[in-house]
């Protein structure tokens, strides 16, 4: 079954009236995952691969909040059994039912719960960083929201993961204060969500949302 939208089907109506539009512009494969928040109804895939320059759109139901974030690195061994280096929810598989993400993870969270048209989105660093990230509202006049540097590179060596001899992530130390990956994360990516009391939200109107991971990736 297929669960994206396609130009032959219109994501954009009944109760689908939100999309999200997922694009990877990393010049690797990524694996985009997705967590519904409590109290909130799943989207219609929780896991999928997207290959350098793919781009997948999915209906997003009313009053939903979440997450969602990319994986890398992901492999299947011989016994069947899915995992990624980075971002792996525990599943096994490449659906993500129910998983959270290993962190250091880049997040992007959602909140379209409000009472009022005003929905909330943020990049979060609270967990680490393992993508670079871009959310933008399609339409009007709403602010993206961004973390365009591969932090990767720059990361402080006590805080770098490192998988055979290359930083794949970068840790996050202090979830709750400002400390050496927070003020590291917050100098790079002013835009991010980096400790607990942070205050990064954003807020918009608009129905349709567009995120792309390593958005200035040329490939």
């Amino acid at each position: 079954m297929d669960f994206f939208c396609s130009k032959n089907v219109n994501c954009a109506t009944g109760l689908y009236s939100r999309t999200f539009t997922i694009t990877n512009k990393c010049t690797y494969t990524v694996w985009p995952a997705v967590l519904s928040g409590n109290g909130s109804s799943p989207l219609p895939t929780t896991g999928f691969a997207l290959l350098p320059g793919d781009s997948n759109t999915l209906p997003v139901p009313p009053a939903w909040s979440g997450r969602l974030w990319g994986r890398t690195l992901c492999s299947i061994d011989i016994t069947g059994k899915f995992s990624c280096v980075t971002g792996d929810c525990g599943t096994s598989t490449v659906e993500c039912p129910g998983g959270n993400p290993a962190p250091p993870v880049t997040l992007v969270e959602f909140d379209f719960r409000g009472t009022s048209q005003m929905n909330l989105y943020d990049i979060s660093l609270v967990e680490g960083f393992n993508l670079p990230v871009r959310v933008a509202p399609m339409g009007g006049k709403c602010l993206a929201t961004n973390c365009l540097a591969d932090l990767n590179a720059a990361c402080p060596m006590e805080l770098k993961v490192i998988r055979d001899g290359e930083t794949v992530a970068c840790k996050s130390t202090c979830e709750t204060e400002v400390c050496l990956s927070s003020l590291f994360f917050k100098t790079a990516c002013s835009d991010a969500h980096v400790y607990t009391h942070d205050h990064g939200f954003f807020t918009c109107s608009s129905p349709h949302y567009t995120v792309t991971f390593c958005p200035t990736s040329k490939r």
